[in-house]
């Protein structure tokens, strides 16, 4: 009941904001109705006035959302402001454009999700006799996750649409649909898949160092099968992300349906919100809500079929990660790409980023400057060097205030549950306008406009390892010595919840960087010329050609935050373990215990206590 409760009221509370946007912003949407309508009309106190009376804007903002939700009992979604046409059509073939990019993008995603974390797979499937699986997509996983979703699309189309000719470049539809899909879909899914595998990676080391691995591999249980079983182990925590790449997919994909000329759901909304078009924004806000909430309707139904009864019979194991020593070459990287990149923001910032010098337009990379020449004749390296404070220290400033809330709101699970659908379900952009637009263009807003969405996925993160650390047996015991509830989330809980969710802020960096950078591109961050990471990319995109270095630098800028943000995500400390809970393999072993394997009446030595031929030694636990 508190879920249902929370997903209505936090619906509501959206879409009464969304009504109330032109009021909220202070824009007049008569004036800038006539403008998309009659662009050569003069904005006269008639011709307005005759505007809003036509479209009901004199009766007040309340009147509006009245009559539009008794056109929705109807199934009508009203008529658009700007073309007067009815908006159902328009908006339910955008939400198919859409939903099939989507599930194209999900293939890709889900496929580079496993095929980074095949590794380690294969590694903890052999069993733990053999190396300690570590997390292995590293550095380039960090690398994909990081890449721009405008700069990827714009480097496969150049290359695979326009000169080799192999795909459409733009338009949807007709003949060419499948092909048409192909490269829209990989410029989404391989960002998103990247961030999957880095979780999923990230995960399976501590269900590989579980004592049932042991069992499964003295059994005789083939390395499929026991990956298998791993996999089904580390879903249930990382199941709300998934939903939160599905609905990012739909709705977030604003970049890439401009730059492809495709009609789907987020370029429509964001076209709508600029136009004021408050019929067309409203139904594509409507549908986005009404997908977000059934994706989580469907995540938690698979969640509870993968966990099964154990999360209410408090008979669940704490999943914990195994502590694994810091790779030196892992160390050695990270410290040789922080030192560079230090240098070349100290020497950048040495340098005017506002100076223009016309006759160096678009240079090429020389002694007077390093990195080259932008379109409008600026040193690309000052400007790299002075946009990374404004870039890397706000997207840092942004992530920690989204890590305590996340955490905080993801504890409550049930009250908040309703509440986390709906704001992943909000178009980044669409949040952007209006938080930006109430509290004023600026850094500070783009910032708020950035954490009012990127919560959402910490949270659901936070709750659904609360949910299972909660069901833990340690914590049972612990209920029964009688701790209290402060002491169980402060000794038993919390320490198996905050690393993960850690290393998935510190994950997210990148993309808060490349968030913050979209709305100043839009006008609604720093106002321009001031350098940003995310607006030099957007500048220089048309000439990436005749100039790539322009576009290189900010790109290779936040692809070198992504490996540090993943080498500090791994650097962190390791799960701590609560009171009374049971240490993997590979641990230290407390006074009383028998180091070592155990050996079996025939002479041969299993690492569980089983004898040969699968029959457990006397007094053994199978926990298979």
């Amino acid at each position: 009941m508190p879920v249902l409760t929370g997903r209505l009221l936090s619906a509501l509370g959206v879409l009464l904001v969304i009504g109330l946007l032109p009021w909220l912003t202070g824009t007049d949407p008569a004036r800038t109705i006539l403008h998309a309508r009659y662009a050569d009309r003069e904005a006269s106190p008639a011709a307005l006035a005759a505007i809003r009376q036509e479209t009901g804007l004199d009766a007040g903002p309340l009147r509006l959302l009245a009559d539009w939700a008794r056109g929705l009992l109807r199934g009508d979604f009203g008529t658009s402001w700007v073309s007067g046409r009815p908006v159902g059509p328009d908006v339910l073939s955008a939400l198919g454009v859409s939903l099939t990019l989507m599930g194209v993008s999900l293939v890709v995603a889900v496929l580079l999700a496993v095929a980074l974390s095949l590794r380690t797979l294969r590694t903890g499937a052999r069993g733990p006799g053999r190396r300690t699986p570590r997390a292995r997509a590293g550095a380039l996983g960090a690398v994909l996750a990081a890449l721009p979703e405008f700069l990827l699309a714009a480097v496969l189309a150049t290359i695979f649409a326009v000169r080799l000719g192999w795909f459409p470049p733009l338009g949807w539809g007709g003949d060419q649909a499948v092909a048409a899909a192909v490269l829209p879909a990989l410029a989404m899914g391989i960002p998103a898949g990247a961030l999957l595998g880095r979780l999923l990676d990230d995960a399976l080391p501590g269900a590989f160092a579980e004592e049932w691995v042991r069992t499964a591999v003295a059994c005789g249980l083939p390395p499929a099968r026991i990956a298998g079983y791993a996999l089904r182990r580390v879903l249930p925590p990382l199941l709300p992300q998934f939903g939160f790449v599905v609905i990012g997919l739909t709705g977030g994909a604003v970049a890439v349906e401009t730059l492809f000329s495709i009609p789907g759901l987020g370029g429509t909304a964001l076209s709508a919100a600029l136009a004021q078009d408050l019929p067309v924004l409203q139904a594509c806000v409507l549908l986005l809500l009404t997908l977000g909430l059934s994706v989580g309707v469907a995540v938690g139904a698979a969640r509870r079929s993968l966990i099964g009864p154990a999360l209410d019979a408090a008979a669940l194991p704490a999943l914990r990660r195994p502590r694994l020593p810091p790779g030196r070459a892992l160390i050695g990287s990270a410290c040789a790409l922080s030192a560079l990149l230090v240098a070349v923001v100290a020497y950048g910032m040495t340098r005017d980023p506002l100076h223009v010098d016309a006759a160096a337009r678009l240079a090429a990379p020389s002694a007077a400057h390093p990195l080259g020449t932008d379109a409008l004749g600026r040193d690309v390296l000052a400007r790299l060097g002075h946009g990374a404070a404004r870039t890397a220290l706000t997207s840092l400033a942004v992530a920690a205030v989204t890590l305590v809330v996340g955490v905080a709101l993801g504890v409550l699970t049930r009250w908040t549950e309703g509440l986390r659908e709906v704001v992943n379900a909000l178009p980044p952009v669409i949040a952007g306008l209006v938080v930006a637009g109430i509290a004023g263009p600026g850094a500070f807003g783009a910032a708020a406009a950035v954490a009012v969405v990127a919560w959402a996925p910490l949270a659901a993160h936070t709750a659904a390892l609360y949910e299972q650390e909660r069901a833990a047996t340690h914590v049972e015991g612990a209920v029964a010595l009688g701790a209290g509830r402060g002491h169980l989330l402060r000794r038993h809980i919390l320490p198996g919840v905050l690393p993960p969710v850690l290393r998935h802020a510190v994950l997210r960096i990148p993309a808060l960087a490349l968030a913050l950078a979209s709305l100043g591109f839009l006008g609604l961050g720093a106002a321009p010329p001031a350098p940003e990471w995310g607006r030099m990319l957007s500048e220089n995109m048309p000439y990436a050609e005749r100039a790539p270095w322009a576009v290189l630098a900010p790109a290779a800028g936040l692809a070198a935050v992504g490996v540090l943000a993943v080498t500090t995500a791994a650097l962190a400390p390791a799960t701590r373990r609560g009171r009374g809970t049971r240490r993997g393999p590979g641990t230290r072993r407390g006074p009383g215990t028998r180091r070592g394997p155990a050996r079996t009446g025939n002479g041969l030595r299993t690492g569980n206590g089983l004898r040969a031929g699968g029959r457990p030694r006397a007094g053994s636990r199978d926990e298979a």
